[in-house]
């Protein structure tokens, strides 16, 4: 589909207008196509213009992507590509013999006018490369549904497809490449104006607890943020917490031309892949009513308490919070359905409940370790293209339970290498009250005291260790955790100044 014979013969430069046909071929621009390599033939240096985003490939004339291809290594060798030099590499080019041999590189050359339209020529030839691409797709597209395969579901078909006009799209970026520092440090100074006006003074998105934004600055754009812990740590309560201080607080503002933009909190995605969107709905109702989640859960609730959670309800309903509770979600499914938001609604955070229930592309992948790497950096991967935060949380291994102090680290999170590699920012959720209450000692002994007095020091505290930040300290913050309404908030502690470890 993407390149036509030399039958077609391309011997003239300018081909009067031949008769339309009854069907309709694939785009194309075959003298854009003579245009660029004639300019790139008298002037190597058009090709420094376009060979970032043009390849042999995207030229619809199998013989012009040749010519282009050997022009390009010619240039890398530090040699003069023209009509002499490259001669020698197409004598025996049957292609190039049907357009007129090596006399049709010289018309080439000598048809070129300037060198200074090269960038629109690749550009057009770019254009109508991706333009018979997405013909191929819907063609494809097309087929697989008249006969699709018994256990590929329809979902499943339309994934893959947003997936390749992804891919596609992604791929028909040529405005890559370096920035110069100047726009790029404009661009960070506006950042930290916009956080300088913000009421918190953080640069990410905000999680609602004093201290731990006070280490981290909030959860920044592209950042991979993984929050690991034990089982009954409190992982999903943290981010729902989060989750919803986000939402809750969010405020648009429109500039002077009218064009809406987000200036603090977010629009979340929560991807739940443990919990049902209801069972999330109501964690977060508890902490908003104040009403017990165990409560809600088996309706004994007083009439005040209904009312509670009625209010709290019609509340809650402006919160821009989305919950996607597939389960075993492909982390392709996953970058899908993100992007689709984001174009939506507008996405500012992204929360993954929990790693290791994601699957890689091959679900037949005898590697977990392998498929680890490729889901983390995925999500890496997902956080630089939407320019969002992603907050992974994530287990962490047995051995944690074999040690005296069982504060976390980064050894023990499973599959531990990828997963610290790819990530921004680590940190751990760590309650020592759950550890304490599980050694309680028989009643009416010295013993039982001496442990009473211990649940009184570490009663309600939670600790959120931050073992890797890539851009700040390392270091931890200590927060008061509402077990009964699965809530984390500010410790009322004096006396806390958290680390200042830069790592």
């Amino acid at each position: 589909m993407d390149q036509i014979s030399n039958s077609d013969k391309v011997t003239t430069l300018h081909t009067p207008e031949e008769e339309k046909l009854n069907w309709r071929q694939p785009p194309s621009n075959l003298e854009a196509e003579q245009a660029l390599l004639g300019a790139i033939l008298v002037n190597n240096r058009a090709f420094e213009q376009i060979s970032d985003f043009v390849k042999p490939e995207h030229f619809i004339n199998q013989t012009h992507g040749r010519i282009f291809e050997t022009i390009g290594k010619q240039i890398e060798r530090g040699q003069e590509a023209n009509p002499t030099t490259l001669q020698f590499f197409f004598e025996n080019d049957d292609g190039l013999t049907d357009l007129g041999g090596p006399a049709y590189l010289a018309r080439l050359a000598t048809s070129a006018v300037t060198i200074i339209n090269a960038r629109d020529y690749g550009q057009t030839i770019h254009d109508l490369f991706l333009r018979r691409q997405l013909i191929g797709l819907g063609e494809d597209t097309v087929n697989e549904a008249y006969e699709p395969e018994i256990d590929d579901a329809a979902l499943n078909q339309i994934e893959r497809t947003e997936q390749r006009l992804y891919d596609l799209a992604t791929a028909g970026e040529y405005q890559g490449g370096f920035k110069d520092f100047a726009s790029v440090l404009t661009i960070a100074v506006q950042q930290a104006e916009a956080a300088y006006k913000r009421d918190g003074k953080l640069t990410g998105v905000g999680t609602g607890l004093t201290d731990l934004d006070s280490l981290l600055g909030g959860l920044h754009q592209s950042d991979l943020v993984i929050l690991a812990g034990r089982p009954s740590m409190g992982k999903t309560a943290l981010a729902t917490n989060i989750a919803f201080h986000a939402a809750k607080n969010i405020k648009r503002e429109n500039d002077d031309f009218g064009n809406e933009s987000i200036v603090d909190g977010a629009v979340v995605g929560f991807f739940s892949l443990e919990m049902s969107a209801e069972q999330l709905a109501t964690r977060i109702l508890a902490e908003e009513s104040g009403v017990g989640s165990d409560l809600i859960r088996r309706g004994k609730m007083g009439n005040t308490e209904f009312g509670k959670l009625v209010q709290a309800s019609h509340e809650l309903q402006r919160a821009p919070i989305f919950i996607d509770d597939t389960p075993a979600l492909t982390v392709s499914a996953l970058r899908t359905r993100a992007r689709r938001l984001k174009r939506q609604h507008g996405l500012g955070l992204i929360i993954v409940d929990y790693l290791q229930l994601l699957s890689g592309s091959n679900s037949r992948q005898d590697n977990r370790v392998q498929e680890i790497s490729e889901i983390t950096r995925g999500l890496k991967t997902l956080a630089k293209d939407l320019d969002v935060p992603v907050l992974a949380l994530s287990q962490l291994s047995r051995q944690v339970e074999q040690r005296d102090d069982k504060r976390p680290q980064l050894s023990d999170l499973r599959e531990s290498g990828s997963i610290e590699q790819d990530a921004d920012v680590v940190m751990f959720i760590f309650r020592e009250e759950y550890y304490v209450a599980r050694r309680e000692p028989r009643e009416d002994t010295p013993e039982h005291q001496i442990w009473q007095e211990e649940m009184e020091k570490v009663h309600n505290i939670a600790e959120v260790i931050v073992g890797k930040q890539r851009h700040g300290p390392t270091g931890r913050a200590l927060l008061h955790f509402n077990g009964l309404l699965t809530k984390f908030g500010d410790l009322a502690r004096s006396d806390y100044v958290p680390e200042d470890n830069f790592s």
